[in-house]
């Protein structure tokens, strides 16, 4: 890899809740791997995941707003969504598969795509202190 931050550089993009939002989110993410030297695959991977955690945000919550946080670093990438629903705040990791199906089922892949090919990944809490909603991040590393 050549021009890879050695600290975390964090990025921060606020889309509309809008069926365009898993887009511009997923080529944002892709675009700053590519541009700090990471593994294109690294990249390919990162627009599948960012694709599936934005889509869920848009299609199963009223949030005005989907925030997305990106934290390139000098091997990887860590990204965050963040909504402003209560709903299915803090599900386990370990229940991901009986709460969000199967990869037979018609639907509730996402998940499932995001614990096989990331490296880590969880849900935790709002974006702020005091604020309501929760956020699902993942991270990627180059191999």
């Amino acid at each position: 890899m050549t021009n890879s931050p050695i600290t975390p550089q964090t990025y921060h993009l606020t889309t509309p809740n809008s069926p365009l939002s898993p887009r511009i989110c997923r080529e944002t993410v892709a675009m700053l791997l590519s541009t700090n030297g990471h593994d294109p695959r690294v990249a390919d991977t990162a627009r599948t995941l960012v694709s599936e955690v934005v889509t869920n945000a848009v299609r199963h919550t009223k949030t005005p707003t989907v925030r997305l946080e990106t934290a390139v670093t000098a091997d990887g990438v860590r990204v965050a969504v963040y909504d402003d629903s209560p709903a299915g705040l803090l599900v386990p990791p370990e229940v991901a598969r009986e709460t969000y199906g199967t990869y037979d089922d018609e639907g509730g892949r996402g998940l499932l795509l995001v614990r096989a090919l990331a490296q880590g990944w969880g849900v935790g809490g709002a974006y702020a202190p005091g604020r309501v909603g929760k956020h699902v991040w993942f991270e990627l590393r180059d191999h």
